[in-house]
């Protein structure tokens, strides 16, 4: 299970990336290629903190979290797109530059089998790299950075840092005080100019001999002390600030660190003993409480015992009122399907019944046919009197031929009647 620190490890894995980019040159590379804008100037804007006037803007700090948190989501995926291209290209694998008129899904499928190409496993869906921002938005450009630099054979090593001399503070010392420091000194340097003396044994026991007989000298001489006591007053008075030891506060020395902590010991202490009486009071006022209220809860139980018995027994009647309810309801709804089947069945009766009673009641057709009729006879009459017409033509042109007949007959017949006579 991932730890509460991982939803901040985006973070540092945004600001590694951005070390990595910087190692790469991408500003001039990558960024001024395309006229884009780096990653510390991007989507932030010039404000200022609020309560402060005179402070710059923090665009550059905050640059530094730029694919981490969400803030344009547009110009953050053609920045994921771009610098992924790039790094591609830098790690040595060809791959063409993305454009933003280019379908997301398959720039983001081409970023990922590259990135399986060099080994790195890919266990997120795809969809992830579409807000532009984000914990994989980081894995993988940081992938991809991290290929780049080995193509290009940087190789990370430990840093060097440069040797400062340090400078010997001037420290004023008081002739009246002797400090820690000094004396400390004076004795390493002792110690190492006796190892640096050879030591020789005769000379050795020489001088143990005459410390012995100095001492047992000294000795018989302070079996009798002829020192002056006012004397040997103001000779420790005279030499007692000199054996002074003072020593140098420092904040990180343990001791002043016990210091604070017997002060807010003592202080927790006088402000316990203040509060234990207030928190004893309110707790004993709290018990008090508590009792009355169990007290009156039992008397209101005993009180209301007959009621919850009749309650119960009331939704205990509800409980079966609501099974039958719901038993009914189902006969109810079954009734209420065939219910509207039925009624779907008599609306189409209906709409039939209706359709065919208006094409029967509709008097349309019987006009139709009274026109159609008159029409008719109209036609006859006209007919009658065309007939008529031709009937008086052929009457009048029998009659013309019959006269000519007629005529004709007797044109050839009176000639011949003087020739009989003859």
């Amino acid at each position: 299970e991932r730890g509460p620190g991982a939803a901040f490890h985006m973070f540092v894995v945004m600001e590694d990336l951005l070390d990595k980019l910087k190692l790469l040159s991408y500003e001039e590379e990558a960024l001024r290629r395309h006229n884009m804008r780096p990653l510390s100037r991007c989507s932030w804007p010039a404000r200022r903190r609020e309560g402060s006037e005179g402070e710059k803007p923090q665009g550059r700090k905050e640059g530094r979290h730029y694919f981490a948190l969400p803030t344009n989501p547009g110009e953050q995926f053609f920045m994921f797109c771009t610098l992924a291209a790039w790094l591609i290209t830098k790690a040595g694998r060809p791959f063409e530059q993305p454009q933003e008129c280019d379908d997301p899904n398959a720039v983001i499928s081409n970023v990922l089998s590259e990135l399986r190409s060099f080994g790195r496993p890919v266990d997120f869906p795809p969809s992830k790299l579409k807000a532009g921002c984000g914990e994989q938005v980081c894995y993988v450009l940081d992938c991809l950075a991290e290929e780049a630099l080995k193509h290009t054979g940087f190789s990370w090593k430990r840093p060097a840092y440069p040797t400062e001399e340090l400078e010997e503070e001037e420290i004023t010392e008081d002739d009246a005080e002797l400090t820690l420091n000094k004396l400390e000194e004076d004795v390493a340097e002792e110690e190492s100019d006796n190892e640096e003396n050879y030591i020789d044994l005769n000379v050795l026991k020489a001088q143990t001999y005459r410390s012995d007989m100095n001492e047992t000298s000294k000795q018989e001489e302070i079996l009798q002390s002829t020192t002056d006591a006012a004397e040997w007053n103001l000779e420790v008075e005279r030499v007692l600030p000199q054996l002074k030891v003072t020593v140098r506060t420092d904040n990180k020395d343990w001791r002043i660190h016990v210091d604070q902590m017997h002060q807010h010991k003592d202080g927790i202490d006088s402000s316990l003993k203040e509060t234990r009486g207030y928190l004893d009071k309110l707790h004993n006022e709290i018990s008090r409480t508590l009792e009355k209220i169990n007290s009156r809860e039992k008397y209101i139980n005993n009180q209301l015992e007959h009621l919850i018995q009749e309650y119960r027994s009331a939704q205990a009647l509800l409980s079966e009122a609501k099974e039958k309810y719901q038993e009914g309801s189902g006969g109810v709804i079954e009734r209420t399907r065939v219910l509207s089947e039925i009624t779907e069945v008599l609306e189409k009766v209906k709409q039939e019944t209706e359709e065919k009673g208006s094409s029967m009641t509709d008097g349309a057709p019987l006009v139709k046919i009274k026109q159609a009729l008159t029409k008719l006879k109209q036609e006859t009459i006209q007919m009658d009197i065309q007939i008529g017409v031709m009937e008086h033509t052929l009457l009048q042109s029998k009659l013309k031929e019959k006269s000519n007949m007629t005529r004709d007959m007797h044109a050839t017949m009176i000639p011949e009647a003087p020739v009989g006579a003859y």
